[in-house]
């Protein structure tokens, strides 16, 4: 599917300025379209949205149906707070937020509207809000540590705990009612400005998560619950060992045999809330790396084939022609092309990887791009451009000193510059010069940001998706230039 000739923005709702130290669904977020207004972007860009667990992570959560209560706006929300501006300090501001978000479920008085989106949402929000409630029964420990009647979800023990928690299990369904009330006042105040919301959906689920505790015969898993393999990648750009991403892998087989019914389901409620969607790591439905479940790098993992064919045949039709976008990068073979192909899907151009030394560096640069491409300068994974450009190799990546310098004076031949003080522009202003028909530029990028700004980092356990922006960084002078090169370029 053929997407329209446009500019967009990478930002994580989390990074956007307010109050309570954290971004949110709130007035923050509808400024932020007003800026792309003004600024000629049509596109907004979000990581997944669902409730973060351990790490933080927006690729590690509770439920792949479920909204993240800390993107709930509260009103008059930490006022007088010294939370950080320019980082989320999680480890305050969770239970600050928690706190005042129990405090307004408390005043809450039931509506019709909440009664039917209880109704509505049933076939997902049940499951999720007795998992986050047996969660919080068990101190928080996964759910293959709970107690057994719970863990395997006997019918008897379950209704006890029902029974038992019921404030509790009530108390999610309403903070779900909160997200999603507010994400489509959200959704709905972009499309009346000509914006399209795009999401982003990962392949894989996390392992203590609603999604899996309720649908266990999905999943390869051991009689005691626990992964028997776990999804990564080999070793790449960013790690000699490859990644070890830990969730478990679908048991493609018993999908099929009811028609892919739970896939269907995630489609279609993605869809529900945006109007483009990106999947992550395409390349596993075509293949996947399969890593034994007790290992602690994806060293000893193993190309296993997927049934992607099958897969976007049955959600297609289901739902029909859909505006998904297919992150291809990685070992991409031609199979996995074919794959995206044969459905439509765009693929992604990282203009950072264009000016290296491997062999896959041609495909990234912007004469080999094809109208049907997806081009960002940096996704979430890679340090900002600048922070990319004043690199001295290691770090990041298996690059060496040698292999930077050689990519540098390459990146300065192509992109016909005398020196690197303003890269972010250059890689921005190549990227919207390109025949691609969709641009996206992460914030960080715009802002012209370093690698303190750095969203995330594959592989590292702590301190990744706390970057956040403040207004004053965002002068009218960057809105007028970039709206100057989104009109040049005919965005």
């Amino acid at each position: 599917m053929r997407h329209p000739r446009s500019a967009g923005l990478l930002l994580h709702p989390t990074s956007l300025p307010a109050p309570g130290g954290i971004g949110d669904l709130g007035p923050d977020a509808h400024r932020l379209l007003d800026f792309m207004v003004q600024a000629g972007l049509t596109l907004w860009q979000m990581l997944p949205l669902g409730p973060t667990g351990y790490g933080d992570s927006p690729y590690q959560c509770f439920s792949a149906f479920a909204g993240n209560p800390l993107l709930v706006a509260l009103a008059d929300d930490g006022s007088g707070s010294d939370f950080p501006t320019d980082a989320v300090d999680y480890e305050r501001v969770i239970p600050a937020r928690r706190a005042r978000l129990r405090a307004r479920v408390a005043s809450f008085v039931p509506t019709d509207a909440y009664r039917a989106f209880c109704t509505s949402e049933a076939w997902w929000l049940d499951d999720f809000a007795l998992f986050m409630a047996l969660k919080e029964a068990h101190d928080g420990v996964a759910w293959t540590d709970w107690d057994a009647g719970a863990r395997d979800r006997d019918p008897a023990a379950l209704a006890a705990w029902r029974t038992r928690l019921a404030d509790v299990i009530e108390r999610h369904r309403i903070e779900q009612y909160f997200f999603f009330a507010q994400f489509n006042a959200l959704r709905t105040a972009a499309t009346a400005r000509g914006i399209r919301l795009m999401g982003d959906l990962p392949i894989y689920v996390a392992h203590d998560s609603a999604d899996v505790w309720a649908n266990p015969s999905q999943f390869k898993l051991g009689p005691d619950g626990r992964p028997t393999v776990q999804a990564g990648v080999p070793p790449d750009y960013f790690s000699a060992t490859g990644q070890l991403w830990g969730n478990p892998i679908y048991d493609w087989e018993a999908m099929q045999a009811d028609g892919y019914r739970w896939w269907i389901r995630r489609v279609r409620s993605a869809f529900e809330l945006f109007d483009v969607v990106r999947i992550d790591h395409f390349r596993g439905f075509e293949a996947y790396w399969e890593v034994p479940g007790a290992d602690t790098t994806a060293v000893r993992g193993r190309w296993v084939p997927a049934p992607g064919h099958a897969l976007f045949t049955a959600i297609q039709q289901a739902l029909g022609p859909m505006p998904i976008i297919a992150e291809n990068l990685g070992v991409i073979t031609p199979a996995v092309e074919k794959l995206r192909e044969d459905f439509g899907f765009p693929g992604m151009r990282i203009l950072q990887f264009a000016f290296g030394t491997d062999d896959q560096a041609g495909e990234f640069r912007p004469h080999a791009y094809t109208r049907d491409s997806v081009v960002y300068t940096g996704t979430h994974d890679n340090d900002t451009t600048v922070g990319w450009w004043r690199s001295q190799g290691g770090g990041d990546s298996t690059r060496s000193a040698d292999d930077v310098a050689k990519e540098k004076a390459f990146a300065a031949r192509y992109l016909g510059m005398r020196d690197g003080d303003e890269i972010h522009w250059t890689m921005i202003r190549t990227a919207l010069a390109s025949v691609a028909d969709t641009v996206i530029v992460p914030m960080q990028d715009l802002l012209g940001l370093g690698s303190e700004a750095r969203f995330n980092l594959p592989g590292r356990a702590g301190g990744n998706w706390r970057f956040r922006f403040t207004w004053d960084q965002l002068t009218p002078a960057i809105t007028q230039r970039l709206r100057t090169l989104v009109d040049t370029y005919d965005r």
